[in-house]
């Protein structure tokens, strides 16, 4: 073998000469034009060239290219590259045996792993590192925890994580809390959670953010919890989106609804968003307790208000600041603790669902609930409601309750328009029915028509009590008195 390897390397020379003469010989013996070959001259020494090889070829001159290696596993991060796969760690994809230790060690590899500067003031770049589960299913015992605070830009995706029957029932799949204080203003910055599936077995919750900054929850499906399938505790800018959350998996009518319990979405932070998000079971859709919330685009069929359901709780009685936008409220309503600075539109009420304002101390305060559909079943229920058991609603201002289109349902609003015509000095029209807020009218407009040509009657707004309105004329006369009301201003704006 070891003959060969000079004669082969002098075939293999002679041959490119060869090609590289017959190169010369065709474009410098016969000059032509660019684009043009002599055919002829071409022919002839192809022939040349073919028989020259030929004569060299033989079957003691092919050389035997090696075998392919054979296929190795890839390490657990490729060279050059942030990538971590769990199962290169020993994690099992099949979920028949308990992975905890092998997603770990991924997890506190990946954030040991090479670093680019700071973003926060004491939080470490990490580069876009990702923890990828490889589109495995994985059982785990215990919570999984990023090893130490004060990390950032990181990704967990790709695949299902499932709690153990023995997984702590106060726990949470992927826990996003640190065990120490840092002493920074916030634990994590810019962990992206994407493309999971996490399965809470009835065992505790799915994810818990507390005191993080810019984090990301993308296209999750959160299934089997008992607490909340995600809790957002202190911190700025958790988002929520694409995502669907359930305590059963159901499609609606379920025979267990009444039992439905747990909260799917539970922010206990500020300036937070939930987008385009399905929560099909729990008890409570999405409570809020923080500030400047936004929720758009989320379909809430949890529990049916019928069944004691409520769809979205706003509990910061005197600092709401939510913003309500673009929902589908599926048989289950919002309910607001003395709400302040909320706005609601766009959104669909189906199944008698409604907006329940409840007083903890009086207070509603710069409210719009306008553009919205109400669908009902004919039931005489009104689609907004106040629940004053703890005392009357006093502190009323600055509320907008109009424009909103209904069907099945009864209208309430702040703005009430109304009409009543007779043959008469004295006239009463009784807005009960339409506003919302009892004995409260702040401002008064209206038009007496009558048919009389032949006089000119004084008229004037009499009195005003009790939601109802008086207009009266110095002469009887046939007349249309119509009225347009509005609770929206206090008395003292």
């Amino acid at each position: 073998m070891e003959a060969r390897m000079p004669r082969r390397a002098s075939i293999l020379s002679m041959i490119m000469s060869l090609i590289s003469f017959i190169i010369i010989q065709v474009y410098g013996d016969y000059p032509l034009p660019v684009g043009q070959f002599s055919g002829n001259h071409y022919s002839s020494q192809m022939r040349k060239m073919q028989a020259f090889k030929a004569s060299f070829v033989r079957h003691d001159s092919v050389v035997s290219l090696p075998p392919s290696p054979s296929y190795a596993p890839a390490p657990s991060v490729m060279p050059g590259t942030r990538v971590y796969h769990v199962t290169s760690f020993g994690a099992d994809p099949t979920g028949k045996t308990d992975s905890t230790e092998a997603l770990v060690e991924a997890i506190s590899e990946a954030s040991q792993g090479p670093t680019n500067g700071h973003l926060m003031e004491g939080i470490v770049n990490l580069g876009g590192a990702q923890i990828t589960l490889d589109g495995g299913n994985y059982m785990i015992s215990r919570p999984l925890r990023l090893p130490t605070a004060g990390l950032g830009n990181l990704m967990i995706h790709g695949g299902t994580i499932t709690a153990s029957d023995d997984f702590p029932t106060d726990g949470y799949l992927i826990d996003l809390s640190a065990s120490s204080s840092n002493n920074n203003d916030f634990n994590y910055e810019y962990i992206t959670l994407r493309d999971l599936m996490l399965d809470s077995n009835y065992r505790g919750g799915g994810i818990q953010v507390v005191n993080s900054l810019r984090t990301s929850i993308d296209n999750c499906y959160i299934a089997h919890f008992t607490t909340n399938g995600i809790l957002v505790q202190g911190g700025h800018e958790t988002y929520i989106r694409y995502s669907f959350l359930g305590q059963h998996i159901t499609a609606g009518s379920d025979p267990g609804e009444r039992n439905f319990s747990g909260t799917a979405i539970n922010l206990m932070g500020n300036d937070n968003a939930v987008t385009d998000v399905v929560i099909f079971s729990a008890a409570i859709g999405i409570m809020v307790s923080g500030q400047a919330n936004t929720l758009s685009g989320v379909h809430c069929y949890n529990k049916a208000t019928g069944f004691g359901g409520t769809g979205i709780y706003l509990k910061l009685p005197g600092l709401t600041q939510t913003r309500i936008v673009n929902c589908y409220m599926d048989f289950t309503g919002i309910v607001a603790e003395d709400p302040v600075q909320l706005h609601i539109s766009s959104c669909f009420f189906l199944g008698d669902a409604y907006i329940l304002f409840k007083s903890i101390n009086g207070v509603v305060n710069g409210v719009n609930i306008v553009d919205n559909m109400f669908s009902g079943s004919d039931k005489g229920i009104e689609i907004v409601q106040l629940d004053q058991k703890n005392g009357a609603f006093k502190d009323i201002d600055q509320v907008v309750i109009e424009r909103n289109n209904v069907k099945g349902m009864k209208i309430k609003g702040t703005v009430a328009r109304a009409s009543v015509e007779g043959n008469s000095s004295s006239w009463t029209i009784d807005l009960n029915p339409t506003l919302l807020f009892p004995n409260l009218i702040n401002q008064v407009q209206y038009t007496l028509s009558t048919s009389v040509t032949n006089s000119f009657p004084n008229h004037a707004l009499r009195s005003v009590s009790n939601n109802r309105v008086v207009i009266e004329s110095d002469v009887a006369i046939p007349a249309t008195v119509f009225v347009l009301v509005d609770q929206g201003k206090s008395s003292s704006s």
